[in-house]
């Protein structure tokens, strides 16, 4: 059985971070980021993203999502933005170290596990990580294994044939085409754990 953990999304944040640290001197808001959003409100985006997920397994609602939007103060440097989703992650990871697997909160793709939430934290990490070191022109080498352990629990209807988990990600967030598959137009993950 497949299990995304809190190492996973540890992971995943170490990978981006190593990439994006050494280009935070650069202008973030004006580099290209997730669809419409500059590389800055991109990383902003996902520090709220993470906070909120940790949110969902502390307080376990089971119909909506916690009442907050974290943001980043507006003047805030390139590397502070960094600083709020590293701390968004670290969060998360905790939650999903201290939850017991039975718990379960609400996600609109399904209500989900504290695996469905470090799944989720690790897909949010990789892909608009990965959209930011597009706009700022630096890679991201993210570890496979994660990669693999999360696109067998986020994305199972994600293709077999392709040997590169890595590419098997973004193909499933729609970031990158493969011959012979269709695109992911308006793509979602399974939030509920794979035995409900």
């Amino acid at each position: 059985m497949v299990t995304v953990t809190a190492d996973d999304l540890d992971a995943a944040v170490a990978s981006v971070v190593t990439a994006l640290r050494p280009v935070t001197d650069r202008d973030w808001a004006a580099a290209t980021g997730t669809g419409d959003w500059d590389s800055r409100h991109t990383a902003e985006h996902l520090g709220d993203c993470l906070l909120s997920y940790a949110a969902q397994l502390i307080a376990q609602p089971a119909e909506r999502y916690v009442r907050f939007l974290a943001n980043a103060d507006k003047d805030a440097s390139a590397a502070e933005v960094l600083e709020f989703m590293i701390v968004g992650a670290g969060l998360l990871a905790s939650a999903v170290r201290t939850a017991a697997p039975s718990v379960r909160a609400y996600h609109p793709t399904g209500t989900s596990d504290p695996e469905g939430f470090a799944g989720m934290g690790c897909v949010e990490v990789l892909v608009h990580g990965v959209d930011i070191a597009r706009g700022l022109g630096v890679p991201i080498e993210p570890p496979r294994d994660t990669c693999a352990r999360v696109v067998a629990r986020m994305f199972p209807h994600a293709t077999a044939d392709v040997t590169d988990s890595w590419t098997a990600l973004l193909w499933a967030t729609d970031r990158v085409e493969l011959p012979g598959h269709p695109r992911q137009e308006g793509w979602k993950w399974r939030g509920s754990p794979m035995t409900d």
